[in-house]
């Protein structure tokens, strides 16, 4: 019995190992986006501290294609770290007075997360526009902050700090201390 106990030890820290090198530890950079992805996601799984690049993103990093009213695709880099403020910047822009606290916003809108680049929830999509109260609390501080002065017919761009996002609790789908990308159209701009 002894003996069969020694035998499943060992082949079980030989699986291990297997595991370890066959999921491609290594210590030298990769250049490819998806292999930087998944060194994230890992890290992040883990626990462990990401790696820094040198220099934290800004809104001219993050690729995004598409007209206002259709889905977009964005892109993250992979040679910057995300940010740690809240970031905006209008991609097109609107007309009109600026939303204010208080104002009813429709907004069509698409998230992707930063650890793994993938999209998370779209309302475009779902053809269906998101309706809140800017400043209500219904949504995300980064969202209560990042809309403030958005226009009817903008498209803005938003890179929510975790602090501003779901935090270190994170939320189903997303996980914790993730930072998010949202490409967000301003469809009305209430009162």
């Amino acid at each position: 019995m002894q003996t069969l106990g020694r035998i499943i030890g060992i082949g079980t820290m030989a699986a291990a190992a297997f595991t370890l090198v066959a999921c491609g530890f290594d210590d030298k950079a990769s250049s490819t986006p998806s292999s930087s992805a998944a060194t994230k996601v890992a890290a992040s799984a883990q626990g462990g501290p990401t790696v820094s690049k040198g220099r934290e993103c800004t809104a001219e990093d993050i690729g995004v294609s598409g007209d206002f009213g259709t889905a977009p695709k964005i892109t993250l880099p992979d040679n910057c770290d995300p940010p740690k403020k809240l970031i905006t910047k209008d991609l097109i822009q609107g007309t009109g007075p600026g939303a204010a606290s208080g104002q009813q916003l429709t907004m069509n809108y698409a998230l992707v997360t930063w650890s793994n680049g993938q999209k998370k929830d779209s309302s475009f999509d779902r053809g269906t526009p998101f309706q809140l109260t800017l400043g209500g609390g219904q949504v995300i501080p980064g969202w209560d902050q990042g809309l403030i002065g958005v226009q009817q017919g903008a498209r803005r761009l938003l890179i929510v700090p975790p602090d501003l996002g779901y935090g270190a609790s994170g939320r189903s789908g997303i996980a914790p201390n993730e930072t998010l990308v949202f490409v967000t159209d301003a469809v009305s701009v209430g009162k």
